[in-house]
């Protein structure tokens, strides 16, 4: 009984991520080879997309050479390289555009005007399809499917799954994460903040809505098991110390949106008549951050897994119209960049797409967001021992049993949340800042390998039917109504805290 408790999909998950860990660390600082070949290449513009962009470019660089010229001889670099980025992009020559590109991102540095437009130019320009699809990159993602597949089957085999079957399965789920990050990948989804999370869901929900999703398939369907996994290795990059010094507003507001946001959307679902259970998930995926919120909020409570997926599947549908709309609701009623960062980074799920739609703004707004999103992330094992201890008490009052004992507690409390709680500690206070720095770029890279799998998986097993049948899907209104109530607090918040009001503006460029 008491190995069976040290085999849960939860432990397992701690297990598979602290090996991935500690693995990048080993071959990190035994130099056994690049850790920056971990990392697949997905980005690709056409040759159509970069003509359709070059005169709005061209507008733009205009701005930069007559701001550059005014300086004189300090600005000569920046204006030269300026031009010659204009005439190569009046010739369309994609080689020209990306060596010009890079001379100005060069020539105006990081955070300027002139550096940004010469880095985003580039990263089109260089971004070719033959890239993606070239021999060494297949090759890369075969081997990173093949190391998926064994780590995945060891772990499966630990929480008694049956390998056979995963292990045929399997690679066809990796396959359409692939495809997902191919996707997302292209120039115009990757300006307009489309990530890969998107692709994956709508692959999974395009078959299971459609064809269904085969029998044979569903061995590899293991969206906690996999998200899990990504969580632990999440750990490892947020760092204590970086939220910290990114300033106590965002700290601030992140408690106090997760406060309000999770009581209301709460009050709401019972006010529809929503199962507690089901309110707790809702609330909690809402006022957080999404999906990996959600599924710590299942394994507090220890939640029915139909729910979980309809959360899930929810949370991913309703993001795609909101990191569209909402950089151009900032532009539509000129909110300034810091507040915007702030209200999409209290409000948008992932922070890939906080990241992604900030840097449609400025890269004053990203930053921002970026702080808000990693002290909301940062809350999710302090929700999730809250919620352990709520649901706890509440099952013995109802039944009249005595008060939970810690052990109880301790029973309840998700272990990868555990996990992901000292990958952090770990790596904030622990380890050299060199490791720390020269692991992350791969970490992160693996991190979302196991985060595309996981939402392959929450379309494979959600259908349209479900989500608009399930309690006559009052669930729904309770989290859009929630979501709606989100949107305004934050924005008033992101007013009140960063916009000048309460506090100085924060000086982040």
């Amino acid at each position: 009984m008491a190995a069976k408790t040290w085999r849960t999909e939860d432990w397992v998950a701690v297990y598979l991520g602290f090996f991935i860990i500690a693995a990048a660390l080993v071959i990190f600082s035994q130099k056994f080879f690049d850790l920056g070949q971990v990392r697949s290449t997905f980005r690709w513009t056409t040759d159509s997309q970069i003509s359709a962009r070059a005169a709005g470019w061209s507008t733009a660089l205009d701005s930069v050479i007559k701001d550059a010229e005014a300086r004189g001889e300090q600005g000569k670099a920046v204006a030269d390289s300026a031009n010659a980025l204009k005439a190569a992009l009046a010739k369309n020559d994609r080689k020209a555009i990306d060596s010009t590109a890079g001379a100005l991102a060069k020539a105006g540095g990081r955070n300027t005007v002139a550096g940004s437009l010469g880095s985003e130019v580039r990263g089109h320009a260089s971004a070719s399809a033959s890239k993606v699809f070239s021999g060494s990159n297949i090759t890369k993602g075969v081997y990173l499917g093949i190391t998926g597949l064994v780590i995945g089957a060891i772990g499966f085999a630990l929480i008694g799954g049956k390998v056979g079957a995963f292990l045929i399965a399997f690679p066809v789920v990796f396959i359409l994460a692939w495809i997902a990050r191919m996707l997302a990948g292209n120039g115009l989804f990757v300006e307009y903040g489309v990530e890969y999370v998107i692709f994956a869901l709508f692959l999974g929900l395009l078959i299971s809505n459609t064809i269904g999703t085969p029998k044979w398939l569903m061995p590899a369907v293991q969206t906690e098991y996999y998200i899990k996994t990504g969580l632990v290795i999440l750990g490892a990059g947020l760092l204590f110390m970086e939220v910290v010094q990114a300033g106590a507003l965002g700290i601030i507001q992140a408690v106090l949106v997760v406060l309000v946001v999770w009581y209301v959307c709460f009050w709401i679902a019972r006010k529809l008549r929503v199962d507690d259970e089901f309110g707790a998930m809702l609330s909690t995926a809402v006022s957080i951050c999404g999906v990996s919120a959600a599924i710590a909020a299942c394994g507090a409570i220890q939640g029915d897994k139909k729910k979980l997926s309809y959360v899930t599947s929810l949370v991913l549908i309703v993001a795609v119209p909101m990191m569209i709309i909402m950089p151009w609701v900032v532009k539509a009623f000129q909110i300034p960049d810091i507040v915007a960062g702030a209200w999409m980074g209290g409000t948008l799920d992932t922070s890939a797409s906080v990241v992604a739609a900030g840097a449609l703004i400025s890269d004053a707004a990203m930053k921002t967001g970026v702080i808000v999103k990693f002290s909301q992330n940062a809350l999710i094992g302090v929700a999730a021992f809250i919620l352990v201890v709520w649901w706890t008490y509440k099952g013995s009052a109802k039944s009249g049993a005595s008060k939970p004992s810690a052990g109880i507690i301790w029973e309840r409390f998700p272990k990868f949340v555990l996990g992901f709680l000292v990958a952090s500690f770990v790596f904030s206070f622990f380890l050299p800042t060199d490791m720390v720095r020269g692991t992350g770029g791969a970490l992160a890279e693996l991190r979302v390998w196991w985060f595309a799998l996981a939402f392959v998986c929450i379309g494979l097993e959600t259908k349209f039917v479900d989500l608009a049948t399930m309690e006559g899907g009052r669930p729904a209104v309770a989290f859009l109504a929630a979501q709606f109530v989100n949107i305004f607090w934050t924005l008033l918040l992101a007013y009140l805290l960063f916009g000048g009001v309460i506090f100085p503006v924060p000086d982040i460029k």
